[in-house]
């Protein structure tokens, strides 16, 4: 707790007691039967005083509690930095992206290095391969498992989870966070959507930002909220530390696009492939190369020991 002066602490209740305690004195009388309904009274001023002046914490008991209005709100300004399947780690990224927070083969599963050098990058994938997951995917700061083990706070603060746990589509230590669609919306405007499938930046606990109301912690990378891909970036047409908003969206949200092509973990694309006349877009039409060969779904990660920055499922 940060220490005020004992004046402004003070000064609302003391006031008040003052002044009505100097009141008494002068008229002889006041409008309270007895010393201890003046107490009272006293009391809650420096209650309310105290109120306006101190944090308030709120420890969530439903999803409610968090106080977000509307069913997924924009988050705006987030500091947004780019990352990249099998970057190296160095500088400012203390961890490698090799792996991620749910896939020890993240850049295997991926099919190869995701290069971020726009001359290596042709209509938002690398030249030298076709992706076999979304190359639009993102990393937000919370984990909601860790070893195997879904955390406690996960199914109070998750808006989604309840309903998934009532349709029968979860088990205690899966992730109901991975492959998640969100949407992206840069300064001018434009909007791209992507999947969250690590992380980061830095931290893997911050549920207060990425479902509540807090803004991001401080951190290396500016108070950076939230890391894009390589697609996102040249999409969006971000530099490399940017500001951008962002919010989550259900996957009957999302737009046909070219983030709608590619992917085993990709709901857009798997739907598109298995029953192309049902896929409904409000964008037009892509269709990834006839070259992209189908690929099997990559297997859960086993558990491994925890990462610095970075748990493991």
């Amino acid at each position: 707790m940060k220490l005020r002066p004992l004046g402004k602490l003070l000064s609302p209740a003391f006031l008040a007691v003052a002044f009505l305690a100097g009141g008494a004195r002068a008229g002889g009388q006041t409008a309270y039967q007895s010393t201890a309904d003046f107490a009272k009274y006293a009391m809650k001023l420096r209650e309310s005083a105290i109120l306006h002046m101190e944090p308030q914490v709120i420890i969530p008991t439903t999803s409610r509690m968090l106080g977000v209005s509307g069913k997924y709100p924009w988050k705006t300004q987030i500091v947004t930095t780019v990352f990249w399947i099998g970057e190296p780690a160095g500088g400012n990224n203390p961890v490698h992206n090799f792996s991620s927070s749910w896939d020890l083969n993240w850049e295997a599963s991926y099919g190869g290095y995701d290069n971020p050098n726009p001359a290596a990058r042709h209509n938002f994938i690398p030249v030298n391969f076709v992706p076999k997951q979304n190359p639009f995917y993102i990393a937000l700061p919370y984990n909601d498992v860790t070893h195997s083990t879904t955390k406690p706070e996960a199914r109070v603060v998750i808006p989604w989870f309840r309903d998934l746990v009532d349709r029968g589509q979860w088990a205690e230590g899966q992730s109901v966070c991975r492959n998640r669609w969100i949407a992206i919306r840069n300064n001018a405007g434009k909007i791209c959507y992507a999947q969250w499938c690590d992380c980061g930046p830095f931290r893997t606990d911050h549920w207060q930002y990425v479902f509540g109301n807090e803004k991001p912690r401080p951190n290396l990378n500016g108070g950076a909220g939230l890391d894009v891909s390589p697609a996102v970036r040249d999409y969006l047409e971000l530099s490399s530390t940017d500001a951008t908003d962002w919010k989550f969206v259900e996957a009957n949200e999302v737009p046909n696009g070219p983030w709608a092509l590619y992917g085993d973990n990709n709901t857009l694309a798997q739907a598109s492939h298995h029953n192309p006349e049902s896929f409904v877009s409000n964008a037009p039409i892509h269709r990834a190369p006839a070259s992209a060969p189908p690929t099997p779904a990559t297997a859960p990660p086993t558990e491994s020991p925890t990462i610095i920055l970075r748990q493991q499922q």
